[in-house]
């Protein structure tokens, strides 16, 4: 059998899924499928001596009509710690970031989140996206997105990247998005 080439790493096609370890898969559960709109696809119960120990559950979002195995899937870790007063949470995760396939969807999961009392941390206008953050249960950032049309942002990533405008967060206001005045990142020359 030939040996394959090393040159260097194979680009990945994405990101497949993420695990986050969460205190209570109830109150997880109820979040993510109530708040979010992911679906439970499976569950993984403890075996014995001979396998895992720790529940987990694992969902998908709605990918075109089809489920995934998982995108997301939490592992129930009894005695993690509850995220601080000020909902700050020691973790080597920054932020999950879901996108939501338009621009339409998204505007409706905001309103939806805001009606149900969720709490919006920040509103920002990105040079690709325009993202709210929110924290779910366990104290974890939950960046919801849509995508700005790639002609905005492909022709100077790094100044998309550095693009960054802070919204209302409270109101009709954090409900508003504006698209008239979306910059076009154009290479410098």
């Amino acid at each position: 059998m030939p040996n394959p080439t090393t040159s260097g790493p194979v680009a990945p096609s994405g990101l497949n899924h993420i695990v986050l370890n969460v205190r209570d898969l109830a109150e997880t559960h109820r979040f993510w499928t109530e708040m979010l709109g992911f679906q439970q696809v499976g569950e993984f119960r403890p075996r014995g001596a001979a396998g895992p120990q720790r529940k987990m559950q694992f969902y998908s979002a709605d990918h075109d009509g089809k489920l995934n195995h998982h995108d997301v899937a939490f592992m129930e870790v009894p005695g993690l710690p509850a995220p601080a007063a000020d909902g700050t949470l020691l973790s080597a995760i920054g932020h999950i970031a879901i996108a939501l396939p338009d621009r339409a969807a998204w505007l409706k999961q905001l309103a939806f989140l805001q009606a149900s009392g969720v709490k919006f941390e920040r509103r920002v206008e990105h040079g690709m996206t325009h993202s709210l953050y929110i924290r779910d249960p366990n104290g974890y950032t939950v960046e919801l997105l849509y995508e700005l049309p790639r002609a905005v942002w492909e022709g100077d990533i790094q100044a998309a990247l550095n693009h960054y405008v802070a919204l209302p967060t409270e109101g009709p206001e954090a409900l508003a998005d504006n698209v008239d005045a979306v910059p076009v990142f154009a290479a410098a020359g």
